[in-house]
């Protein structure tokens, strides 16, 4: 097995030109199948809101069952990064409380490492987190916890202050120490100049083949949601249609009383 992998390994992935993997988990049966594939990094989404618990969008999610969900997916890895995102109100009310939430990331759930949402104005933020001791991946761009802002998941960064906007985002959260950030729904020249300034990687999600590295979530590449698919979002298999293909067998001969068969039962 491949060397454990860890915050500052992944900035020496940059160094090295090696492109950085990442898929989001929320169990112990994914994270198991996703580390052993090989995947670098596991990020605890708070997009479980959507595919897990069937919100239109990831602001309802909470504390408490990010660190579960976090625990879980510790549970079922060896080598990848595990890297649970802060929920909506749990860093933004104050900078006490945003270090004690991700501490608790750390000493409950197992994480390795946090992901918080914002540039410039998380700075600071960002900042008291990894004085602590806490490894953070910053996210910039489209910030789904801010799409009331925005109005709705829109591309960012099309005009030329959105751009200046998000450059100075970016610089922030390196400043501030964060050992990499997500890029999210920004044009693809905007991502590039982005990596190209920053020493920290850059993650991209629907910001192009120039970033440092990707992630999409493991629910979206493999078919298993369909509530909405983003353009940026490859679909490497159709799970869903196995599932359903294969249940329908199970009912099938349930009904018709081929299943259990002598071969499943005990004498």
């Amino acid at each position: 097995m491949a060397d454990k992998v860890t915050a500052p390994e992944i900035r020496r992935m940059k160094q090295r030109g090696e492109k950085i993997t990442a898929l989001t988990a929320y169990d112990y049966s994914f994270a198991r199948i996703l580390d052993h594939a090989g995947v670098d990094i596991l990020l605890v989404g708070d997009s479980l809101a959507s595919v897990i618990q069937g919100h239109e969008s990831t602001l309802p999610v909470t504390l408490d069952e990010m660190i579960y969900h976090t625990r879980l997916v510790a549970r079922g890895r060896k080598r990848a990064l595990v890297v649970a995102d802060m929920p909506f109100l749990s860093y933004q009310i104050s900078i006490e409380e945003a270090k004690r939430n991700a501490g608790r990331f750390l000493s409950e759930g197992a994480a390795e490492a946090v992901k918080v949402e914002g540039g410039v104005a998380m700075r600071e933020t960002i900042e008291a987190i990894v004085r602590i001791g806490i490894p953070v991946m910053g996210h910039i761009g489209l910030t789904p916890q801010s799409i009331h802002r925005f109005g709705g998941y829109k591309v960012q960064g099309k005009e030329k202050d959105e751009k200046e906007k998000i450059v100075q985002d970016a610089l922030a959260v390196e400043e501030a120490g964060a050992f990499s950030i997500v890029l999210e729904g920004i044009p693809l020249d905007l991502a590039q100049e982005i990596t190209l300034r920053l020493t920290i990687p850059t993650i991209g999600i629907g910001a192009g083949v120039h970033c440092d590295g990707q992630v999409l979530v493991v629910h979206d590449m493999l078919g298993l949601f369909d509530m909405y698919t983003p353009k940026f979002v490859k679909r490497y298999a159709d799970l869903s249609a196995v599932m359903t293909e294969a249940v329908q067998r199970y009912i099938k001969e349930v009904r018709e009383g081929s299943f259990p068969g002598d071969e499943h039962s005990f004498h």
